[in-house]
């Protein structure tokens, strides 16, 4: 085994003391800092294309891409905000004024229950309805003033995400223009074998672009045919309820099917039963078609994940990171199986 000399531990100790700070005083930014570097490596393939374009001129194709992410990803993303920001105070503002009811909502439901459903109810020792409606109503209240309070405090914080923005667009433009230069030393610095280096960086690099675009696509997809759903049936919020299911539809097979079910329930409940079944079959057929025909090919190809191990890893990383940890979970999922596949082809970890 190597030993180190005393200038070379010292070289190592003040290298870790070191990184450990920079990433400490970045931690700020931390949000702006990792969707910098996604959008460099997603987007990379449109900055190389207009370089030839510009005739290898890395700043003006930079430029020409930061402008064209704006106009594409953030400005749309800005719109949709704002009028989310606006529904939002709208729903907690009828819930406030009581135009919005849960209270008569369950009571609703509970005239409508059908007798075999009244006697599961009892066998499960729920006859209490009124202890049974007053939890359930302030569970549900309590969720939706949640998803419109965290959207208006959103809006309130538009200074801290002005920043986040331009501090991500400032990243972005060094890393497109000096994105192969800072690629190469970190590469370098790396301390693996080049055929280990190799299939590791290419499957970072991969997993990342085909987890963003796919999730991404499969999420406005199912965000936007739910809310057109929803607006036809005249639900409260479309709009609102359209991001949620794109939100939810991060998580794999169930994720907009949180939504849109227990208003289907509700409406067959209820005695809006062609509503009901119409929107149980739209659901099932479009917005669930959508999660099982394109994420496989989006995402499940590309990082040559299972689907089991795409859901969970996406789970466990939003459980863990938020909103980011639908790439985070899936790119160390796939780091995690790519190392040990490397590890046991790996001859010289298993000769004696």
């Amino acid at each position: 085994m190597k030993r180190y000399t005393l200038p070379q531990t010292s070289f190592l100790l003040l290298l870790g003391l070191v990184t450990l700070a920079f990433i400490w005083i970045m931690t700020p930014f931390a949000g702006a800092v990792f969707w910098g570097i996604v959008f460099a490596i997603v987007f990379a393939p449109l900055h190389y294309r207009l370089l030839e374009v510009t005739g290898n001129k890395p700043t003006a194709s930079s430029l020409i891409a930061l402008l064209l992410i704006l106009l594409m990803v953030i400005l749309p993303v800005t719109l949709i905000t704002l009028s989310l920001i606006d529904q939002a105070s709208g729903v907690y503002a009828m819930i406030e004024s009581g135009q919005i009811n849960f209270s008569t909502m369950f009571q609703r439901v509970m005239h409508g229950m059908p007798g075999w459903a009244t006697s599961l109810l009892e066998r499960f020792e729920l006859t209490n309805l009124a202890t049974l409606q007053t939890k359930l109503t302030a569970a549900a209240s309590q969720i939706s003033q949640s998803v419109a309070k965290y959207a208006i405090n959103f809006g309130r914080n538009t200074l801290d995400f002005l920043v986040s923005v331009t501090v991500m667009l400032y990243l972005l433009f060094f890393l497109f223009r000096d994105g192969q230069t800072l690629s190469s030393r970190i590469r370098d610095a790396v301390p693996l074998a080049e055929r280990y280096k190799e299939p590791l960086f290419d499957n970072f690099i991969t997993v990342i672009r085909a987890t963003v675009k796919g999730n991404i696509l499969v999420a406005m997809a199912q965000g936007t045919l739910g809310g057109l759903a929803f607006w036809f049936l005249d639900v409260p919020g479309p709009l609102l309820w359209g991001v949620v299911m794109a939100f939810l539809s991060l998580l794999p097979a169930v994720g907009a099917a949180i939504v849109w079910g227990p208003v289907a329930i509700y409406f067959l409940i209820t005695g809006a039963t062609w509503d009901g079944i119409g929107l149980i079959v739209y659901g099932v057929i479009v917005i669930g078609l959508v999660d099982n025909l394109l994420r496989p090919v989006l995402v499940g190809k590309d990082t040559k994940l299972p689907d089991y191990i795409v859901l969970l890893s996406t789970i466990g990383g939003m459980a863990l990171f938020g909103l980011n940890g639908f790439v985070i979970g899936p790119v160390i999922a796939a780091l995690f199986i790519s190392t040990w596949g490397l590890f046991a082809e790996a001859r010289e970890f298993h000769e004696q």
